[in-house]
């Protein structure tokens, strides 16, 4: 048996960023599930209807965005225009800041995270249009 040369160990190679959006992507879903499990059961009977509508939207879009992420992550194993990349960072920006401050207001006493709710959803929105920038077909530059 041949000894394992560390160097060109494929398990050793770097991994590329692109597959760190599909990691998130995942992490971030992963996450939404057990958000809205955890929504579902321990917070029903706790939180105001209000409140609850306002803890599954934020579950609600921080899925639809975590698929979004790896959904880029794929479009990303062949280039793409960088709007695609952006596409991503604004869309995890957007659960950040959507998502989050929707967690905050509905599981703690805090009010000030209110105004980050609409910045996220305006970073949801750039990355959608970022998104479709990227994906727009352009013309071979001949080079």
């Amino acid at each position: 048996m041949a000894p394992i040369d560390p160097v060109n160990d494929p398990a050793n190679q770097a991994v590329p960023a692109v597959s760190s959006w599909g990691v998130a992507g995942a992490l971030l879903a992963a996450l939404a599930t057990i958000a809205g499990a955890f929504g579902a059961h321990a917070l029903k009977g706790s939180l105001t209807p209000v409140a609850l509508a306002a803890f599954e939207t934020a579950v609600r879009y921080q899925f639809f965005h975590a698929l979004a992420l790896l959904v880029i992550a794929v479009l990303l194993e062949r280039p793409r225009h960088a709007a695609v990349a952006g596409a991503a960072w604004t869309m995890l920006l957007g659960i950040v800041f959507f998502s989050g401050s929707l967690y905050l207001l509905t599981l703690t006493p805090m009010r000030w995270p209110g105004p980050f709710t609409p910045v996220g959803g305006l970073c949801f929105v750039i990355g959608w249009l970022a998104l479709a920038w990227g994906m727009w077909p352009r013309r071979a530059s001949g080079r």
